[in-house]
């Protein structure tokens, strides 16, 4: 038995036992507590700002006649955010996958110069070209 903890830890002075403990406990740690929590906190968020926002268009709608009108420009103005937010996303992410890819194909030509293997860095390009012309020219426009 101690043979086999020996050659498993780093021979038989156990300098590297401390070290792979370390990091056995973090990774442990890591995907046992800390992503769920993360998780679990974000959605609490979320939760409590759609109660409050509920909460709100509820008592503005139950004011008087014009709380239901202003009730229902704060939601169209929500929603209204909401898709701007999501194209800018889009535009964003389309630029940051042509810049992968460029950077892939000038990276790839400079490692390989028998084959034209830096033409990999046409997959990420294409998909941010791709996302660019959907958010310019075919998403539906915002009202």
């Amino acid at each position: 038995m101690t043979n086999l903890m020996l050659l498993l830890f780093d021979g038989p002075d156990l300098n590297g036992l401390g070290l792979w403990a370390f990091l056995s406990i973090g990774a442990i740690s890591l995907f046992v507590v800390f992503i769920p929590l993360t998780s679990w906190i974000e959605n609490r968020r979320k939760e409590r700002e759609s109660f409050y926002k509920a909460e709100t268009l509820r008592r503005i709608a139950e004011s008087s006649g014009e709380g239901a009108k202003m009730a229902m420009e704060m939601m169209q103005q929500d929603h209204r955010m909401q898709a701007l937010k999501k194209r800018e996303g889009m535009k964003i992410g389309g630029l940051i996958n042509i810049g992968v890819g460029v950077a892939l194909m000038v990276f790839l030509g400079f490692l390989v110069h028998d084959e034209p293997v830096f033409l990999c860095g046409l997959i990420p390009a294409l998909i941010g070209a791709a996302l660019l012309v959907y958010a310019y020219f075919l998403a539906a426009p915002v009202e």
